[in-house]
């Protein structure tokens, strides 16, 4: 049991889009991410997932709006609707979703990441 800095395991990370797992509690994970650009629409069938932002700003597009995020703020995207992530510039976030969650959900494709990598 150590303390983990996230600033420290962000600056691991240099590509976007590929979450990297930081810790585990149960059997859910908490992912670092960086986010650039537009991701695919996508839904997660049996799990709600969670979006923290570290830094910088995150728009999750919904089929009837969006949500607006900050450094410091969070929302909870439910099982089964449709999102699609975007950051016009880089943003820094924290994922927390079940172990073995792909991040495209329902849509698979390139933009799949390998899940339970460590950094």
């Amino acid at each position: 049991m150590q303390p983990i800095n996230l600033a420290a395991k962000l600056a691991l990370i240099h590509e976007h889009w590929m979450p990297k797992v930081v810790a585990e509690m149960n059997d859910y994970q908490f992912k670092l991410v960086k986010l650039r650009g537009e991701f695919v629409w996508h839904s997660h069938a049996d799990t709600d997932e969670t979006f923290i932002v570290v830094q910088g700003r995150l728009r999750i597009e919904l089929r009837d709006g969006a949500i607006e995020l900050g450094p410091g703020e969070m929302t909870v995207i439910p099982k089964g609707v449709e999102h699609k992530p975007c950051a016009p510039d880089e943003a820094q976030v924290m994922l927390i979703e079940p172990r073995g969650v792909l991040n495209t959900g329902d849509q698979g494709g390139a933009r799949s990441a390998p899940n339970d990598v460590w950094i």
